[in-house]
């Protein structure tokens, strides 16, 4: 395999040398930018060239996915970055704020699928209107009556 390496001194970056220094496949940066993540400009070859600051945006696309934030919103707040300047840290923190909630509120959901996940396992009643985790407070069972609803 070829290694590419970007230099300090390069303003932009060949697809191959944003992959080894991201460590993102080939193939994710073009997902990436047909998505609407990261964009190129062409050289007169018809070969990808990416601003330095790609790098950071797909470092933060990466981030993100890892804590599960979906591509439609990683793409509406990479949105939210200045395109005349090569975002701050303060930039960053703004975007991530945002997400803050809605990891909190995945974080609770995860604890509660941990604490029970034994007695889950060992129940084995596959049942929705008795399930603590699938069904908090029985709310299928009161509106639909006994059985499996949200299967």
């Amino acid at each position: 395999m070829i290694q590419h390496h970007l230099s300090p001194e390069a303003t932009e970056a060949t697809i191959g040398e944003l992959a080894d220094r991201s460590g993102v496949p080939h193939s994710a940066l073009r997902f990436y930018e047909r998505e609407g993540l990261i964009s190129s400009r062409r050289t007169s070859g018809n070969q990808r060239r990416y601003s330095r600051d790609t790098l950071r945006r797909v470092a933060f696309i990466r981030a993100a996915q890892r804590v599960g934030i979906p591509l439609a919103d990683i793409r509406d707040a990479l949105a939210l970055l200045p395109e005349e300047r090569t975002p701050t840290r303060e930039d960053w923190a703004r975007l991530s704020e945002n997400w803050r909630d809605e990891l909190n509120d995945r974080i609770s959901r995860l604890e509660r699928l941990r604490d029970n996940l034994t007695l889950c396992i060992g129940c084995g009643c596959l049942s929705i209107d008795a399930c603590a985790l699938a069904n908090t407070g029985d709310r299928l069972g009161e509106r639909f009556g006994p059985g499996a609803r949200g299967l």
